[in-house]
């Protein structure tokens, strides 16, 4: 008898466990972003879009500050 609580509470237990988060998620309301938040912050300008370095060409020579 002991060890059939031995092996049924742990995964009764996480049963709880789970459906106590599943119940707090329909619950409460999920949280709004602030404007200029924290994914504004992450916003990384398109580098496709920006001038890069150019490679020189055949027959041209290197810049010295190269």
């Amino acid at each position: 008898m002991a060890v059939l609580f031995t092996v049924l509470i742990p995964p009764l237990m996480l049963g709880v466990v789970l459906a106590l988060g599943r119940y707090e998620e329909l619950l409460l309301p999920a949280p709004e972003p602030a404007p200029g938040g924290p994914e504004a912050a992450l916003a990384v300008p398109d580098a496709r879009k920006q001038p890069g370095p150019r490679a020189p060409g055949p027959g041209e020579e290197l810049s010295p500050a190269a």
